[in-house]
């Protein structure tokens, strides 16, 4: 089993002075849930706990994240924002570019973003993030993201997707990235998470809602959505600023859905 050095991750990481505590872990159950057990760090400070090997990993809605030992980074930060920002569920649609620009700096090209919380390659399901709140204190609140990438899976495997809109996974070197390293990755990971983390406690979502329609693998598809009082279809057709998925259904128009589970994921319309 692969332990990561910490040190590496550190000299990797820009702004690593506000990395307050970083934890390496060659096997875990859930780096999110460690850190949700631990007291949140000062605010504007990050803590850290990374792992390639996580046994008990969780996605949304309580469903398993599963990656065999050593084919993926599981890394969770811990940030303390000084009050709670107005938004704070399109958070996690931040984060997601956060990601995305950690991987095309590693060289990963043509990546796109799931609504809320998938990154996608190739059609697939390359990664994804859980953002889970603290018990807040005073104005202080803590949020623990947990991220997951796969970096280099096992042939033939099945993971039993958690839906079905991901008819298959994908690994950074199957888009041809080419790591130095575990902790080359998770440097990178923390110097862009970090970064979204402060930008969003000082202007939201909507100072990156546009970028983010940029990467949107739901505009134009469609779509079937399970609320969990119904399910309905239609067109993707965008997020709001607010980080809301709109829907363009055929019967009553463009709908708001600020949570949900996409069940199915067609072909993409032609854009006009």
């Amino acid at each position: 089993m692969i332990n990561l050095d910490v040190n590496a991750i550190r000299r990797f990481a820009n702004g690593s002075e506000r990395l307050a505590d970083i934890e390496s872990f060659a096997e875990i159950d859930s780096t999110n849930s460690y850190l949700m057990r631990k007291p949140g760090p000062a605010p504007g400070t990050i803590n850290i706990a990374v792992t390639s090997n996580q046994t008990a990993g969780r996605g949304r809605h309580g469903k398993t994240w599963l990656s065999p030992p050593g084919s993926g980074l599981c890394m969770s930060v811990a940030y303390t924002f000084a009050s709670r920002p107005e938004n704070l569920p399109a958070l996690t649609l931040a984060l997601g570019l956060a990601a995305i620009d950690a991987l095309q700096e590693l060289g990963a090209r043509s990546l796109e973003l799931k609504w809320p919380n998938d990154l996608v390659a190739m059609d697939g399901k390359l990664g994804g993030i859980l953002t889970e709140v603290q018990n807040q204190s005073g104005t202080e609140v803590t949020v623990v993201a947990g991220l997951g990438i796969n970096i280099d899976l096992p042939a033939k495997l099945d993971f039993g997707l958690e839906t079905d809109w991901a008819r298959r996974t994908v690994d950074l070197k199957r888009v041809g990235v080419a790591l130095a390293s575990h902790e080359e990755l998770a440097g990178k990971m923390t110097t862009h998470l970090l970064q979204a983390f402060a930008e969003y406690e000082k202007s939201g979502f909507a100072a990156v809602a546009e970028r983010w329609s940029q990467y949107d693998w739901l505009l134009g598809r469609e779509i079937t959505i399970d609320t969990g009082q119904t399910q309905f279809s239609g067109i993707g057709a965008g997020v709001a600023d607010d980080g809301a998925l709109l829907i363009d259904t055929p019967e009553s128009g463009v709908r708001r859905i600020s949570s949900g589970t996409i069940v199915i994921a067609g072909s993409r319309k032609p854009r006009q």
